[in-house]
Protein backbone atom coordinates (compact mmCIF):
# COMPACT_ATOMS: atom_id res chain seq x y z
CA UNK A 1 0.00 0.00 0.00
CA UNK A 2 1.58 3.25 -1.15
CA UNK A 3 -0.03 6.64 -1.03
CA UNK A 4 1.34 9.97 -2.09
CA UNK A 5 1.26 12.75 0.46
CA UNK A 6 -1.22 15.40 -0.62
CA UNK A 7 -0.20 17.98 1.99
CA UNK A 8 3.39 19.00 1.13
CA UNK A 9 2.84 22.47 2.58
CA UNK A 10 3.43 21.22 6.15
CA UNK A 11 6.44 19.06 5.31
CA UNK A 12 8.63 21.32 7.44
CA UNK A 13 6.92 19.86 10.50
CA UNK A 14 9.05 16.75 10.05
CA UNK A 15 12.41 18.43 10.55
CA UNK A 16 14.67 19.65 13.36
CA UNK A 17 14.60 22.07 15.11
CA UNK A 18 10.85 22.24 14.50
CA UNK A 19 10.40 18.83 16.19
CA UNK A 20 11.22 20.13 19.66
CA UNK A 21 9.05 23.21 19.13
CA UNK A 22 6.00 21.00 18.61
CA UNK A 23 6.24 19.67 22.15
CA UNK A 24 5.17 23.09 23.43
CA UNK A 25 2.30 23.47 20.96
CA UNK A 26 -0.41 21.79 23.08
CA UNK A 27 -3.65 23.76 22.99
CA UNK A 28 -2.61 25.80 19.95
CA UNK A 29 -5.24 24.25 17.69
CA UNK A 30 -5.07 21.61 14.99
CA UNK A 31 -3.14 22.42 11.82
CA UNK A 32 -4.48 19.50 9.80
CA UNK A 33 -7.66 17.44 9.85
CA UNK A 34 -7.35 14.89 12.70
CA UNK A 35 -10.85 13.40 12.92
CA UNK A 36 -10.95 10.67 15.57
CA UNK A 37 -7.77 11.91 17.29
CA UNK A 38 -7.67 13.75 20.60
CA UNK A 39 -8.11 17.51 20.20
CA UNK A 40 -4.79 18.22 21.94
CA UNK A 41 -2.74 16.95 18.96
CA UNK A 42 -1.99 19.66 16.43
CA UNK A 43 -1.02 17.26 13.60
CA UNK A 44 0.23 13.73 13.04
CA UNK A 45 3.86 14.71 13.72
CA UNK A 46 2.86 16.17 17.08
CA UNK A 47 0.89 13.00 17.83
CA UNK A 48 3.90 10.72 17.28
CA UNK A 49 6.31 12.92 19.21
CA UNK A 50 3.99 13.48 22.15
CA UNK A 51 2.90 9.89 22.71
CA UNK A 52 6.51 8.67 22.39
CA UNK A 53 7.58 11.17 25.05
CA UNK A 54 4.72 10.21 27.37
CA UNK A 55 5.34 6.48 27.13
CA UNK A 56 9.13 6.43 27.30
CA UNK A 57 10.45 9.57 28.95
CA UNK A 58 7.58 10.40 31.28
CA UNK A 59 7.25 6.72 32.18
CA UNK A 60 3.58 6.48 31.26
CA UNK A 61 3.95 2.93 29.97
CA UNK A 62 0.26 2.24 30.58
CA UNK A 63 -0.62 4.90 28.01
CA UNK A 64 0.20 2.22 25.45
CA UNK A 65 -3.30 0.90 26.16
CA UNK A 66 -4.62 4.29 24.98
CA UNK A 67 -2.44 4.71 21.91
CA UNK A 68 -2.08 1.18 20.51
CA UNK A 69 -4.82 -0.97 19.05
CA UNK A 70 -5.85 -3.98 21.10
CA UNK A 71 -4.56 -6.36 18.42
CA UNK A 72 -1.70 -4.35 16.94
CA UNK A 73 0.86 -6.31 14.88
CA UNK A 74 4.39 -5.09 15.59
CA UNK A 75 7.01 -6.57 13.27
CA UNK A 76 10.69 -6.62 14.23
CA UNK A 77 13.74 -8.60 13.14
CA UNK A 78 12.72 -11.29 15.64
CA UNK A 79 9.18 -11.84 14.42
CA UNK A 80 5.77 -10.27 14.94
CA UNK A 81 3.87 -9.68 18.17
CA UNK A 82 0.12 -9.24 17.99
CA UNK A 83 -1.15 -7.82 21.26
CA UNK A 84 -0.99 -4.50 23.03
CA UNK A 85 0.12 -6.33 26.18
CA UNK A 86 3.28 -7.54 24.43
CA UNK A 87 4.14 -3.93 23.59
CA UNK A 88 3.73 -3.01 27.27
CA UNK A 89 5.92 -5.89 28.43
CA UNK A 90 8.65 -5.10 25.89
CA UNK A 91 8.67 -1.43 26.89
CA UNK A 92 8.97 -2.28 30.60
CA UNK A 93 11.84 -4.68 29.93
CA UNK A 94 13.73 -2.04 27.96
CA UNK A 95 13.20 0.67 30.57
CA UNK A 96 14.31 -1.71 33.33
CA UNK A 97 17.63 -2.16 31.49
CA UNK A 98 18.00 1.51 30.48
CA UNK A 99 16.03 3.66 32.97
CA UNK A 100 17.48 6.96 31.70
CA UNK A 101 16.73 6.26 28.05
CA UNK A 102 16.01 9.32 25.93
CA UNK A 103 14.52 9.22 22.44
CA UNK A 104 15.37 12.18 20.22
CA UNK A 105 13.20 12.52 17.13
CA UNK A 106 15.57 13.20 14.23
CA UNK A 107 12.98 12.98 11.47
CA UNK A 108 9.33 12.12 10.90
CA UNK A 109 8.18 11.46 7.34
CA UNK A 110 4.44 10.99 6.95
CA UNK A 111 1.67 10.40 4.43
CA UNK A 112 -2.08 9.83 4.42
CA UNK A 113 -5.02 11.48 6.13
CA UNK A 114 -7.62 10.91 8.83
CA UNK A 115 -9.90 9.04 6.41
CA UNK A 116 -7.51 6.50 4.89
CA UNK A 117 -5.20 6.51 7.92
CA UNK A 118 -1.75 8.02 8.53
CA UNK A 119 1.66 6.46 7.91
CA UNK A 120 4.68 7.80 9.76
CA UNK A 121 8.38 6.94 9.65
CA UNK A 122 9.96 8.11 12.92
CA UNK A 123 13.76 8.11 13.01
CA UNK A 124 14.99 8.11 16.60
CA UNK A 125 18.39 8.67 18.18
CA UNK A 126 18.48 6.74 21.46
CA UNK A 127 20.79 7.57 24.37
CA UNK A 128 20.86 5.43 27.52
CA UNK A 129 22.98 3.97 30.31
CA UNK A 130 22.78 0.23 30.95
CA UNK A 131 22.19 0.26 34.71
CA UNK A 132 19.70 -2.62 34.81
CA UNK A 133 19.51 -6.22 33.67
CA UNK A 134 18.80 -6.69 29.98
CA UNK A 135 18.24 -9.75 27.84
CA UNK A 136 21.98 -9.63 27.16
CA UNK A 137 23.06 -9.91 30.79
CA UNK A 138 23.84 -7.95 33.99
CA UNK A 139 24.26 -4.16 33.96
CA UNK A 140 27.42 -2.95 32.26
CA UNK A 141 27.17 0.64 33.45
CA UNK A 142 28.08 1.78 29.94
CA UNK A 143 26.37 4.52 28.01
CA UNK A 144 25.34 4.01 24.39
CA UNK A 145 23.93 5.97 21.47
CA UNK A 146 22.11 4.14 18.68
CA UNK A 147 19.43 4.67 16.05
CA UNK A 148 16.09 3.10 15.29
CA UNK A 149 13.21 3.74 12.92
CA UNK A 150 9.56 3.01 13.74
CA UNK A 151 7.09 2.98 10.86
CA UNK A 152 3.51 3.19 12.12
CA UNK A 153 0.04 3.11 10.63
CA UNK A 154 -2.60 5.01 12.64
CA UNK A 155 -6.33 5.48 12.69
CA UNK A 156 -8.50 7.34 15.22
CA UNK A 157 -5.87 8.04 17.86
CA UNK A 158 -4.34 4.57 17.83
CA UNK A 159 -1.40 2.81 16.23
CA UNK A 160 -2.87 -0.23 14.52
CA UNK A 161 0.27 -1.59 12.85
CA UNK A 162 4.00 -1.02 13.36
CA UNK A 163 7.32 -2.01 11.78
CA UNK A 164 10.29 -1.46 14.10
CA UNK A 165 13.99 -1.71 13.25
CA UNK A 166 16.90 -0.93 15.57
CA UNK A 167 20.65 -0.75 15.13
CA UNK A 168 21.09 -3.38 17.82
CA UNK A 169 24.64 -4.22 16.74
CA UNK A 170 25.75 -0.68 17.55
CA UNK A 171 24.23 -0.95 21.04
CA UNK A 172 25.84 -4.34 21.70
CA UNK A 173 29.29 -3.14 20.66
CA UNK A 174 29.06 -0.04 22.84
CA UNK A 175 28.03 -2.15 25.83
CA UNK A 176 31.25 -4.12 25.39
CA UNK A 177 29.87 -7.48 24.27
CA UNK A 178 31.45 -9.77 21.70
CA UNK A 179 28.59 -10.19 19.18
CA UNK A 180 29.33 -13.82 18.33
CA UNK A 181 29.75 -14.88 21.97
CA UNK A 182 26.52 -13.10 22.86
CA UNK A 183 24.69 -14.72 19.95
CA UNK A 184 25.83 -18.18 21.09
CA UNK A 185 24.67 -17.42 24.64
CA UNK A 186 21.20 -16.36 23.51
CA UNK A 187 20.84 -19.34 21.17
CA UNK A 188 21.77 -21.68 24.02
CA UNK A 189 19.25 -20.03 26.35
CA UNK A 190 16.48 -20.26 23.75
CA UNK A 191 17.22 -23.96 23.27
CA UNK A 192 16.52 -24.50 26.97
CA UNK A 193 13.45 -22.31 27.12
CA UNK A 194 15.04 -19.35 28.91
CA UNK A 195 13.08 -16.16 28.31
CA UNK A 196 10.26 -17.90 26.47
CA UNK A 197 6.60 -17.18 27.29
CA UNK A 198 5.23 -18.81 30.41
CA UNK A 199 2.92 -21.83 30.32
CA UNK A 200 -0.52 -20.41 29.41
CA UNK A 201 -2.03 -22.33 32.33
CA UNK A 202 -0.03 -20.17 34.74
CA UNK A 203 -1.07 -16.86 33.21
CA UNK A 204 -1.68 -14.08 35.72
CA UNK A 205 -5.16 -12.65 35.18
CA UNK A 206 -4.54 -8.88 35.15
CA UNK A 207 -7.47 -8.31 32.82
CA UNK A 208 -10.49 -10.21 31.54
CA UNK A 209 -9.44 -12.50 28.73
CA UNK A 210 -7.42 -10.46 26.25
CA UNK A 211 -8.59 -7.10 27.59
CA UNK A 212 -6.18 -4.66 29.31
CA UNK A 213 -6.41 -4.05 33.08
CA UNK A 214 -9.49 -2.17 34.25
CA UNK A 215 -9.07 1.54 34.87
CA UNK A 216 -9.51 3.02 38.32
CA UNK A 217 -12.55 5.36 38.28
CA UNK A 218 -11.77 9.03 37.88
CA UNK A 219 -12.37 11.31 40.85
CA UNK A 220 -16.04 12.13 41.18
CA UNK A 221 -17.01 9.66 38.50
CA UNK A 222 -18.42 6.19 38.51
CA UNK A 223 -16.89 5.32 35.18
CA UNK A 224 -13.66 5.52 34.51
CA UNK A 225 6.73 16.37 -7.35
CA UNK A 226 4.83 16.47 -10.65
CA UNK A 227 7.31 15.52 -13.43
CA UNK A 228 9.67 13.54 -11.25
CA UNK A 229 8.02 10.37 -9.92
CA UNK A 230 9.87 9.83 -6.65
CA UNK A 231 8.26 6.46 -5.93
CA UNK A 232 9.26 5.11 -9.33
CA UNK A 233 12.75 6.54 -8.82
CA UNK A 234 13.26 4.77 -5.47
CA UNK A 235 11.78 1.45 -6.58
CA UNK A 236 13.72 1.46 -9.84
CA UNK A 237 16.97 2.42 -8.08
CA UNK A 238 16.63 -0.40 -5.55
CA UNK A 239 15.70 -2.94 -8.22
CA UNK A 240 18.52 -2.04 -10.58
CA UNK A 241 21.11 -1.84 -7.83
CA UNK A 242 20.19 -4.87 -5.71
CA UNK A 243 18.35 -7.26 -8.01
CA UNK A 244 20.09 -6.50 -11.32
CA UNK A 245 23.45 -5.81 -9.60
CA UNK A 246 23.92 -2.70 -11.78
CA UNK A 247 26.39 -0.94 -9.53
CA UNK A 248 27.33 1.26 -12.47
CA UNK A 249 24.01 3.10 -11.92
CA UNK A 250 25.25 4.52 -8.61
CA UNK A 251 26.56 7.66 -10.34
CA UNK A 252 23.24 8.12 -12.09
CA UNK A 253 21.04 7.87 -9.01
CA UNK A 254 23.32 9.12 -6.20
CA UNK A 255 25.11 12.46 -5.79
CA UNK A 256 28.90 12.45 -5.78
CA UNK A 257 28.83 13.94 -2.27
CA UNK A 258 26.43 11.20 -1.08
CA UNK A 259 26.56 10.28 2.62
CA UNK A 260 25.25 7.07 4.18
CA UNK A 261 24.66 6.35 7.87
CA UNK A 262 24.54 2.55 8.19
CA UNK A 263 24.22 0.01 11.06
CA UNK A 264 26.94 -0.54 13.67
CA UNK A 265 28.07 3.07 13.44
CA UNK A 266 29.27 2.78 9.84
CA UNK A 267 29.60 6.09 8.00
CA UNK A 268 30.21 6.28 4.25
CA UNK A 269 31.15 9.50 2.50
CA UNK A 270 31.17 9.28 -1.26
CA UNK A 271 30.13 6.58 -3.69
CA UNK A 272 33.34 4.53 -3.63
CA UNK A 273 33.09 3.58 0.05
CA UNK A 274 29.34 2.99 -0.29
CA UNK A 275 29.93 0.69 -3.26
CA UNK A 276 32.44 -1.34 -1.24
CA UNK A 277 29.84 -1.78 1.51
CA UNK A 278 27.17 -2.95 -0.93
CA UNK A 279 29.61 -5.39 -2.52
CA UNK A 280 30.46 -6.86 0.89
CA UNK A 281 26.78 -7.65 1.44
CA UNK A 282 26.28 -9.04 -2.07
CA UNK A 283 29.41 -11.14 -1.71
CA UNK A 284 28.10 -12.84 1.43
CA UNK A 285 24.58 -13.31 0.00
CA UNK A 286 25.15 -13.67 -3.77
CA UNK A 287 21.57 -14.81 -4.47
CA UNK A 288 19.98 -11.97 -2.50
CA UNK A 289 16.60 -10.55 -3.52
CA UNK A 290 15.45 -7.05 -2.59
CA UNK A 291 11.76 -6.32 -2.19
CA UNK A 292 10.59 -2.75 -1.59
CA UNK A 293 7.40 -2.98 0.47
CA UNK A 294 6.35 0.64 1.04
CA UNK A 295 7.42 4.11 -0.10
CA UNK A 296 6.12 7.52 0.98
CA UNK A 297 7.61 11.00 1.15
CA UNK A 298 7.42 14.70 1.91
CA UNK A 299 8.48 17.63 -0.25
CA UNK A 300 9.55 20.98 1.17
CA UNK A 301 9.17 24.35 -0.48
CA UNK A 302 12.67 24.14 -1.98
CA UNK A 303 11.91 20.90 -3.80
CA UNK A 304 13.90 18.66 -1.45
CA UNK A 305 12.28 15.24 -0.99
CA UNK A 306 12.49 13.17 2.19
CA UNK A 307 11.54 9.57 1.56
CA UNK A 308 10.74 6.61 3.83
CA UNK A 309 11.37 3.21 2.24
CA UNK A 310 10.57 -0.07 3.98
CA UNK A 311 12.29 -3.05 2.40
CA UNK A 312 13.05 -6.71 2.90
CA UNK A 313 16.19 -8.45 1.71
CA UNK A 314 16.37 -12.24 1.55
CA UNK A 315 19.24 -14.49 0.57
CA UNK A 316 21.53 -17.40 1.37
CA UNK A 317 24.78 -17.01 3.31
CA UNK A 318 26.90 -18.78 0.69
CA UNK A 319 29.83 -16.39 0.35
CA UNK A 320 32.73 -15.33 2.62
CA UNK A 321 32.70 -12.13 4.63
CA UNK A 322 32.71 -10.59 8.09
CA UNK A 323 30.35 -13.28 9.42
CA UNK A 324 32.83 -16.07 8.73
CA UNK A 325 32.86 -18.92 6.23
CA UNK A 326 29.63 -19.67 4.32
CA UNK A 327 27.00 -21.58 6.30
CA UNK A 328 24.11 -21.89 3.84
CA UNK A 329 21.84 -20.06 6.28
CA UNK A 330 18.76 -18.57 4.65
CA UNK A 331 18.08 -15.11 6.01
CA UNK A 332 15.43 -12.43 5.69
CA UNK A 333 16.27 -8.87 6.73
CA UNK A 334 13.63 -6.23 7.51
CA UNK A 335 15.00 -2.73 6.97
CA UNK A 336 13.90 0.88 6.73
CA UNK A 337 15.83 3.62 4.96
CA UNK A 338 15.16 7.34 4.99
CA UNK A 339 16.51 9.18 1.95
CA UNK A 340 17.06 12.83 1.12
CA UNK A 341 16.64 13.47 -2.62
CA UNK A 342 17.73 16.71 -4.30
CA UNK A 343 17.80 17.45 -8.02
CA UNK A 344 16.70 13.89 -8.84
CA UNK A 345 19.59 12.31 -6.92
CA UNK A 346 19.94 10.72 -3.48
CA UNK A 347 22.25 12.93 -1.41
CA UNK A 348 21.95 11.28 2.01
CA UNK A 349 20.39 8.23 3.62
CA UNK A 350 19.94 6.60 7.02
CA UNK A 351 19.81 2.81 6.64
CA UNK A 352 18.64 0.83 9.68
CA UNK A 353 18.33 -2.93 10.11
CA UNK A 354 19.10 -5.29 12.98
CA UNK A 355 22.51 -6.67 12.04
CA UNK A 356 22.75 -8.61 15.29
CA UNK A 357 19.58 -10.54 14.43
CA UNK A 358 21.16 -11.38 11.08
CA UNK A 359 24.39 -12.53 12.75
CA UNK A 360 22.41 -14.62 15.21
CA UNK A 361 20.76 -16.63 12.43
CA UNK A 362 24.14 -17.27 10.84
CA UNK A 363 25.69 -18.32 14.16
CA UNK A 364 22.73 -20.63 14.75
CA UNK A 365 23.55 -22.35 11.46
CA UNK A 366 27.25 -22.47 12.33
CA UNK A 367 26.52 -24.15 15.65
CA UNK A 368 24.45 -26.73 13.80
CA UNK A 369 27.46 -27.57 11.61
CA UNK A 370 26.35 -26.05 8.31
CA UNK A 371 23.75 -27.64 6.05
CA UNK A 372 23.20 -30.29 3.41
CA UNK A 373 25.35 -28.46 0.84
CA UNK A 374 28.43 -29.23 2.87
CA UNK A 375 29.08 -25.82 4.41
CA UNK A 376 30.94 -26.29 7.66
CA UNK A 377 30.96 -24.53 11.00
CA UNK A 378 33.36 -21.61 11.22
CA UNK A 379 34.00 -18.76 13.60
CA UNK A 380 32.67 -15.35 12.78
CA UNK A 381 34.96 -12.31 12.76
CA UNK A 382 32.31 -9.83 13.92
Amino acid sequence: MTKKNDKPEIAVLSRQPELTMLMAAVGSGQRQSMAGFDDEFTDIVDYILRITHRIWEEGGVGRIYDYYGHMCPVETAYGTSYTCEEVVQGTLATLAAYPDRRLYGEEIIWSGDDVQGFHTSHRILNTATNTGYSRYGPPTGKRAVWRGIANCFMRENRIVEEWLVRDEMSLILQLGYNPRTLAEKLIHEEAYGVGLPADPQSEVARGVGQLPPERYPERGSEKGSKEFDIEDFIRRTYHELWNWRLLNTLKEEYAESFRCHAPAGREFNGLDSYKVYLLSIMGMFPDLKMNVEHVYWLEDTGGELRVATRWRLSGTHSGPGIYGSPTGARVSILGITQHVVQNKKIVEEWMVFDEFALLKEIVRKQLNGGDRFGFTSAKCSV
